[in-house]
């Protein structure tokens, strides 16, 4: 896997790199082009930097009239869910920045999740083209090797016409809605950030095992023409570096 991998003391020092990636990347597209389309995730670490994005210095910033918000994947809830991406980026960023609502495009996880997924491609299509070319894509990696919701047991480049895909988690007796690697090898910046103990087995697997997808589905994960960066905390880069 190509990528830049930077290691960061402190998960706290992640989710300020993980903030200043996202300022970077905004000021880049809009600078360009006037507009800047990112894909959110969820988690831990996304939620520190969202909240670091909604004050200041980062969030006078970026022109966020001119943001167009997407979510990497979903669970299959309702938007108030405490489960729900979208509700915890609501809360941790959109809410508190001038964003428009129209700018802000959730998957509805609490619909049909086939329909919802054929829904979000169409959506996709209409605002970045075909394949769709977001400007940022943030990932995180669970400490199975999974990414957005592509998970361990299904090769995750099964249906590689698919833009974004209903996936059922056998493990979790969920479905789930994710955007396919198609998607996020497309994007102009994918930026993956990691942090904890427990996922330091998986990352040394991802980063210097045998390259297996359908086990370590984030292995897939290698933008064509774009940036890719690894923004690891020190526990969770553990095995990567001499005892």
């Amino acid at each position: 896997m190509a990528g830049n991998l930077l290691v960061l003391e402190t998960p706290e020092l992640v989710a300020e790199a993980l903030a200043d990636k996202f300022v970077e990347a905004a000021r880049s597209a809009l600078e360009q082009r006037g507009s800047f389309f990112v894909a959110l995730a969820g988690g831990t670490t996304p939620k520190a930097a969202y909240e670091l994005l909604a004050r200041e210095p980062r969030r006078s910033k970026i022109d966020w009239k001119n943001v167009q918000v997407l979510f990497g994947d979903e669970r299959c809830v309702p938007p108030q869910s405490e489960e729900s991406n979208y509700n915890m980026a609501a809360g941790a960023l959109l809410r508190s920045v001038d964003i428009p609502n129209q700018n802000v495009h959730r998957i509805h996880g609490e619909d049909d999740p086939v329909r919802a997924a054929s829904q979000y491609a169409t959506l996709l299509v209409e605002m970045t083209g075909r394949p769709p070319a977001l400007d940022l894509i943030l990932l995180g990696m669970g400490a199975d090797g999974h990414t957005a919701s592509l998970f361990p047991g299904t090769d995750p480049r099964v249906n590689e016409q698919q833009f974004v895909r209903a996936v059922y988690v056998d493990k979790l007796r969920a479905h789930r809605i994710t955007f396919t690697p198609l998607v996020i090898n497309n994007a102009a910046h994918v930026v993956i950030a990691i942090e904890g103990l427990p996922k330091a087995p998986a990352l040394y697997a991802v980063l210097k095992g045998p390259y297996e997808p359908s086990v370590h589905p984030i292995q897939i994960i290698s933008p064509k023409h774009g940036t890719l960066t690894w923004l690891v905390d020190r526990a969770a880069a553990a095995e990567l570096t001499p005892k």
